[in-house]
């Protein structure tokens, strides 16, 4: 029970963008107190009663009362709140490697920490920028073949172009694979209006 009290949720505010994730514990109170409904994949939204009733049929993830069980939410909606998701991500090291799934950029290789660099696309002694859409993850191989050169000059190739990621790459850490699927749909929501609210 426990484990699943400190399980991930995706917090959306009251205009269906994701704006942070909290524990379960949490989502729980904030449903209990009315400040929170359960959204389900069918974009259904739940008070802590209704829940309640839909919860006594549930079989798995469950958490048990003396009076009743109840479903552990994937997905809650604020009813009061509005604030939109922070727009910017830090430029830093940890969030390059998020951002680039810590896989090298050029042959694809998915490596630890200590085999990987930060590698400029265009190198600083051409003018190239430390820029989000400058720098790339990168293997230590590839980056020594690259040098101070540029990728196509030494017969590489980027398998994405870098660009700015989304603020809630830096929740990584929360996205399970079930998880994943079920936040998808908010997550991609949220990317495409934050954008075009800029």
């Amino acid at each position: 029970m426990n484990a699943l009290l400190t399980d991930s949720v995706l917090v959306l505010n009251r205009n269906w963008l994701a704006v942070r994730i909290c524990t379960v514990r949490r989502a729980l109170v904030l449903l209990y107190r009315e400040m929170a409904q359960v959204v389900t994949p069918e974009y259904e939204t739940y008070d802590f009663q209704t829940w309640c009733e839909l919860s006594r049929y549930a079989d798995s993830r469950v958490l048990h009362t003396p009076r009743f069980q109840i479903k552990v939410p994937d997905v809650i909606k604020l009813i009061g709140y509005t604030r939109t998701p922070p727009l910017d991500v830090k430029f830093n090291r940890r969030n390059i490697f998020l951002r680039d799934n810590f896989t090298c950029q050029y042959c694809g290789r998915k490596a630890q920490r200590d085999e990987l660099t930060i590698d400029h696309v265009i190198p600083r002694s051409r003018g190239g920028k430390s820029t989000w859409e400058n720098v790339v993850i990168a293997c230590i191989e590839c980056n020594a073949k690259k040098g101070d050169s540029l990728p196509q000059e030494k017969g590489l190739q980027l398998r994405r172009k870098p660009k700015k990621p989304h603020w809630l790459i830096t929740c990584r850490r929360f996205f399970t694979p079930e998880k994943k699927s079920v936040w998808q749909k908010f997550i991609d929501h949220a990317y495409w209006n934050v954008i075009l609210d800029e």
